[in-house]
Parts: C-alpha cells; structure tokens; sequence
C-alpha cells in the first residue's frame, strides 16, 4: 500500500467440478498474473477448489484430501510472493465440515475463515453438506501442514502496510446482520466475499445494489468474487461475478457469462475511507465493543514503484453529465431556498445585490430572482447596482445591465470614482500607486454603498463571493466579505459555470445570450484600469492560479484531510497532459499558504447555504484558528 492506495482483485477461474488439481492450476495461473501487476490481496470464489456444486461428493473423502493437497500446492506456488489470496475449500474440523476460506501468503496458512449463514433453499442446500461457524467451538487444527486455530469469533487480517481486510462468504453478505458489518466496525478497511451466487433474471441488479449499499454503510470497499463457467449449469447457471466497490461506488466489474478465467483488479483508497470514518461520528458510535483478533501478513519483499492506475476526476464539484441538470436545479433551489427564508424571517421585502458582470454576481442575481419567484413578490423588488470604477470595462458592465433589464430587476448605478478618488485624497495616498489600497478602497466603497442603500430600503445585501474566492482569501476584508446572506458561499468557482450555463439554457431568449457572454469573460475585480484597448487588464487566474486546480485541492483537502504530497500526486493524475508537474507544485504552494493565511476571513462570514460536502462555514463545517501555523504542510510542498 503506497500513498494509500491497496490494490486488489477478484479472480474468477474457469472450473472442472471435482477436478482440484485442475481448479488449482487456473487459480496460480491467475495469481501469477496478478502478483505481476502489483495486486496485494485476490480473492477466489467459494469452494473454488473443488467447485461449488459438489454436491453429496462433498461426502468424500478422497475429494476433501485432494482439496487439502491443492492447498499444499497453492502455499508452495506462493512461497516466495508477496500476494495474499483468499480461496474458498472445503475443511473437515472435528465431526463437521465447514465451507472456509484458506487466506494464503509466502507459503503460509494465515488463517481459515469458516462461512455463518448456510442457505437450504432452492437449489442451495448447504446445510446438507456443512456445518455453520456459529456451530462450531474455538478449535486448534492441523491443516495443509499448518497448525491454526479455526474460530466462529470474527477474525481480521492485517497487511504489512497497516491495511485490515476481512472475509465472509456468499449467503453472509444476504443475511440481516452480515458478518461483513462488524468486521468493519472492528476496523476492516476490505471486505472480500468468496461467493457462488447463480444467475437469475433480475437478481444481478439486486446484487450490486445490495453490495453497494454494504460498503456505503460500513465505508468500506468491497471485493466480490462469485463462480462461473464450469460449475455444473444441473439446475442453476453462475455468471462469474467479479465486482470492487469502495464507499458505495462501483469501481470495477468484470463481464459475466465469461467462457474463460478472469481477473478484476483496482486501487482501492484505503486513505479516504479512513478519513470518512473518523469524520462520521455515528460510524464511532456504532463500533463500540466490536473487536476481533487479529491475524499479521507477512511483510512484503519486492519494491515495487507506485504508479496510480484508477481515475481520479479533475473536476471533482461538477456533477456527471447525466446528473447536470437535475443537480444544477437542486443547487439553485437550495441557494433560493435559504434566502427566500432570511427574506421572511426579516420581513425584508427588497434585496440589494452589487451587479458587475462577472461570474458570481450573475449567479447570485439569478438565484435572487427565483427566491422573490418563490415567495410570489415582484421581481423589482430586487435591486441591481452596477458602480462602475477604475477598471470597470464597457464590456461587463454592458452585460450587467442587459442581464437586470431581461430578468425584469430594479437597476441603479453609482460611480464610485469621485467618491474613491475623495478618499484617496482623505488617507493621503497617490492614485497613480495601483497597490492593495487601491484595489481595496473601490471594493469598501461598493459594500457601503450596497449597505447604505439598504438600509434606506429596509432591505438586505445579498453577497456574491464564493466558496474558492473564500479559501483563497480572495475577497477584501469589510468590503466583497461582507453582506447579510451569501448566497454562492457553499458554490465553488468551477461549479459556478455550469450554474450559469444552466440557467441560460433554461431561460433561453436575450437572457441566454448574456449569460453566454459573462461565461466568455475572463475572471476579473476589475480593480486595476482595462487596457489601451478597453479589454481587461487584471485576470484572476494570473494571479492566483486556475481556479480548476484550486478547487481540487480544496476539495480534497477539506473533504478527506489530505496531506500536500497526496494532493500533488493526485492531482499529477487528474491533470495529466493539462499541467506541468512544476506547474501543480506552484500552485499547491500558492493555495496552502493562502488558505492558511487567510482564515481570519473566513472565522467572521455571514450566513450562507451549504449546498455540497464541503463548505467553509466556521458555524457548522470548518472551524480552524485564524493563527494557525502553516509550517508543516509548507514543508511537504517544498519537498515534492
């Protein structure tokens, strides 16, 4: 396990039923092929050594001695690999017989995990045949040359990397109380199942189904290996189920109905699920006095370089395309929502929002519009300023104005330049120095005039600054900070887009083609004067990065706690052929250090809605010291 990351695999063989020393070749030609990929831990499908569908053979002797002898095989094949595999085999202990699981690793029998829930239904009548580990005492044995103990207690088993896995087997996952939920709550981070489920119309859907919600539930992965071609299709046929899920998400599946052996291999993010335990404050609770013994791997021999083989999205706030529009209107609706309640519980029937055609105004002048949409009140009783400055171009405030007049809002405009330029002269400070009092002096102007007509009003500022301009700090203190409900605040700069493109393509007509317009603009304050030519001279993103990159650190950073040499190789990954890796470093960097400075900001905002997983509230979501020191996360990045 390296930055995490453990990979894994289900192999499906193809089977000759009864035939052991068959079976047990297919198996090490599979394990062969992994251990060459990297693979840590394989599981096999139930009773694999001998084929599920023995039947009253089970009874035979000669079958259970050759099925301990194919474990013989299998601990000599894997004497001097560094793979674990889990395989299912029939095991005589005392006067019953039990379905196990031989988990194996360096020529080792590390332990033998016996299957709880038996099916008699169907064509499945196991109980016939085995014996239930709830039927069983604690009982030492000697097996395939080894002396272990064979235990109904749960039993988990750790990797040399800290990683614990553990096992249940096919009709455990479907019973009420799945042995799978307290091997999780004892601290399995994987759960492999060695199955032998058959196919019938339907039952493949409830199936994954049923297994993701086992691993959303235990935040686990979930590793499922079920028997295919080559049991006996008598009055049942098995697909090959071979299917890796992590909290919830399928990852990886095979194709079934396979005619031939094979492999499902996937990284699985331990880290992450780590780190959603700990901020899961029932999932603590709900593991009080589950414990299990615990069985130790052996340590791996063979280096081998990592190299992340899973995707990881580069966008990880945008929603997947065939959830964009149903997601967009869920997010603008909780945006309205939240606001259209702070109109009511203030009696405040007007709202005051400061227009400057960019991005975020513009959505929050939308959002605006369909909370007085919801609470049936004009919509001229939104008031749209535009005050232009400085750096204000005709461009944008073109389209501030042709946005207020297609949505039907009230408009003012003020110019703030004499009043600015009133103050330059007030503090004594030189126009002609572009500096951050310059910049910051138009941004407090704007907010005073914003509060102050407020208040003339009797109405409320609707802020507009988002979530990524509130990590990065990119709002000015008691200026663009402040308002009395901040409605983008739960809304990264990468969401924001597709927002807005939403809306354009709902509202359609002379709003559309504005909306398009603001989404071609580059990402400016406009606090510096534009170009000779009228084009705007200070962009964003120049200064502070791709908001693209800062959002997914951000993201990652909040959501899971990752540390900066993760986030950079990760997003070395996502960003592949986009950005240098000199490049990711720069700006990981840039975003540790402004993040951490800039928390001061962040420990006074105005209320806003949350609308994601990740928000930097410091009421509800991100309480962090506005003095904390930044030294060890710079540190990682200098060393990357």
């Amino acid at each position: 396990m390296q930055y995490g990351f453990m990979k894994v695999a289900a192999g499906v063989p193809s089977l000759k039923v009864a035939d052991c020393e068959y079976n047990t070749q297919q198996i090490e030609a599979l394990v062969a092929k992994a251990e060459g990929r990297g693979v840590e831990v394989m599981v096999f499908p139930e009773l694999c050594v001998t084929g599920y569908t023995c039947q009253d053979l089970f009874q035979q002797t000669l079958l259970l001695e050759k099925a301990e002898t194919s474990i013989l095989m299998l601990l000599d094949f894997t004497r001097n690999l560094d793979i674990i595999i889990i395989v299912g085999v029939p095991v005589p202990v005392g006067g019953v017989l039990l379905n196990c699981a031989a988990v194996i690793q360096k020529g080792d029998l590390l332990g033998l995990v016996p299957k709880t829930y038996l099916p008699n239904y169907g064509e499945f009548y196991e109980k016939r045949w085995f014996a239930s580990a709830l039927d069983i005492q604690p009982t030492e044995i000697r097996y395939a040359g080894n002396k272990l103990l064979v235990t109904p207690e749960p039993t988990l088993f750790r990797t040399c990397d800290g990683a614990l896995f553990g096992v249940e087997i096919c009709e455990d996952l479907w019973a009420p109380a799945p042995p799978s939920t307290r091997l999780a709550l004892a601290g399995a981070d994987v759960i492999f199942n060695l199955s032998a489920s058959d196919e019938l119309v339907g039952k493949h859907s409830y199936l994954e189904k049923l297994i993701s919600q086992q691993s959303a539930r235990t935040i686990s992965a979930y590793v499922y290996a079920g028997c295919g071609y080559g049991e006996s299709t008598q009055d049942a046929v098995y697909a090959g189920n071979a299917l890796i899920y992590e909290n919830g998400n399928k990852l990886a599946s095979g194709s079934r109905f396979n005619l031939e052996s094979q492999t499902v291999e996937m990284q699985v993010d331990v880290e992450r699920l780590h780190s959603e335990r700990r901020s899961n404050s029932t999932y603590g609770a709900a593991a009080r006095g589950c414990t299990a013994r615990i069985v130790d791997a052996h340590t791996a021999t063979a280096a081998r370089d990592f190299e992340l083989e899973r995707a990881i999205d580069p966008h990880p706030f945008i929603p997947k395309a065939s959830d964009m529009a149903d997601v967009c209107n869920e997010i603008m609706s909780i945006q309205a929502a939240g606001l259209a309640k702070r109109l009511v519980h203030t009696g405040c029937k007007s709202l005051f929002i400061g227009i400057s055609g960019g991005l975020d105004s513009t959505l929050a002048l939308l959002v605006c519009a369909k909370a007085t949409d919801m609470l049936d009140l004009p919509r001229t009783a939104i008031v749209g300023v535009t005050m232009p400055g400085f750096g204000t171009t005709d461009r944008t405030h073109s389209n501030a104005t042709a946005l207020m007049h297609s949505l039907g809002v009230t408009i003012r405009q003020v110019d703030i330049t004499a009043a600015v330029n009133q103050h330059f002269s007030d503090i004594d400070h030189d126009p002609s120095v572009h500096d951050v009092t310059y910049e910051n002096s138009q941004a407090r102007e704007r907010t005073q005039v914003l509060m102050d007509m407020a208040n003339q009003s009797g109405g409320i500022v609707v802020g507009t600054g988002d979530l990524s301009e509130l990590a990065l700090g990119w709002a000015t203190y008691n200026g663009d900070h402040i308002s009395m409900y901040g409605v983008n605040a739960g809304v990264p700069k990468t969401l924001v887009r597709y927002l807005v493109r939403h809306a354009a393509e709902q509202i359609g007509g002379s709003t559309r083609v504005t909306l398009l317009d603001i989404l071609d603009t580059p990402v400016s304050p406009e606090l510096i004067p534009a170009s000779d030519d009228g084009t705007i001279s200070q962009r964003t993103e120049d200064i502070v990065g791709p908001y693209e990159l800062h959002d997914f650190f951000l993201y990652y950073m909040l959501r899971f706690g990752f540390r900066p040499s993760r986030l950079y190789m990760l997003a070395r990954k996502a960003f592949a052929g986009v950005y240098a890796d000199e490049v990711v470093k720069h700006w990981l960097t840039v975003f540790v250090r402004r993040f951490f400075s800039q928390q001061f900001k962040r420990s006074c905002l105005p209320d806003g809605p949350k609308v994601g997983s990740v928000s930097l509230s410091p009421r509800a979501d991100w309480r962090m010291p506005s003095d904390a020191a930044v030294a060890l996360w710079l540190k990682e990045c200098e060393r990357l």
